[in-house]
């Protein structure tokens, strides 16, 4: 998994620069954007849609699986089989997940696969980047099945996590408004002015949930920390 990574992070900024450069060299009358502009198509962007459309789906399943084994194993009597009471508890528990997942389907995928006209490939790369905090989000839980929720490797993974998470979910949308408004001459607080209210009001609709999910992840740190802080004050030798 590692040479994947690493081989994806060679070879994409090296297609980029690449191209970049034979444009800037073959076409005397572009432009540096003009020919980054070109550079930044590939057929991944729409490819990678249909690629991980399937997870989206297979996900929501994954996540009602895990929700009725726990409640399976805490022996409540109306988990002893799938019913619409099981799948209704699910639904109200991890709304929000859910909700990510069906909209990502009906809305995101349809949208940059059939209604961006070949536009926009920075955007969908940008949607891309905010999965990258989503490993440490899924090793968080194993470290904490693994019964390491006390060890120096959990305390830099949830960092990892909160860093990843801001970055990548949240600074994430500002930084895109910046690109628009430095590509085009904009101010940057003028660049949602300059934008389909559609366009606005998506990224709206995206940020939202992430706002949300991180302050609960502030929370849950500081709730940790806290946790450590006592454990530490009561092991500590008491002085007479």
């Amino acid at each position: 998994m590692l040479k994947i990574f690493v081989s994806g992070c060679v070879f994409f900024p090296g297609l980029f620069f690449t191209f970049k450069h034979i444009f800037k060299t073959r076409f005397k009358n572009w432009k540096d954007a003009d020919g980054a502009l070109v550079s930044e198509r590939h057929w991944l962007a729409t490819d990678f849609v249909w690629f991980g459309a399937p997870y989206m789906a297979y996900d929501i399943y994954a996540m009602y699986q895990v929700h009725y084994l726990k409640e399976k194993d805490k022996g409540h009597a109306e988990y002893k089989g799938h019913s619409i009471h099981t799948v209704t508890k699910f639904l109200c528990k991890d709304f929000l997940f859910v909700l990510h997942h069906v909209a990502l389907l009906t809305i995101f995928m349809p949208v940059s696969l059939f209604l961006r006209r070949g536009l926009g490939d920075f955007f969908i790369g940008c949607f891309f980047i905010t999965e990258l905090s989503t490993p440490f989000l899924s090793a968080g839980g194993v470290l904490i099945q693994m019964g390491l929720q006390d060890s120096t490797l959990h305390k830099i993974n949830g960092l990892m996590l909160l860093l990843t998470f801001f970055l990548c979910r949240i600074l994430l949308f500002p930084f895109m408004y910046w690109v628009y408004g430095r590509n085009y001459n904009v101010a940057f607080y003028k660049v949602a002015l300059h934008l389909p209210l559609h366009c606005n009001l998506g990224n709206l609709c995206i940020l939202a949930p992430q706002l949300y999910w991180f302050t609960l992840l502030c929370r849950k740190a500081r709730r940790l920390f806290l946790q450590q802080h006592k454990k530490r004050d009561g092991q500590s030798p008491k002085t007479s």
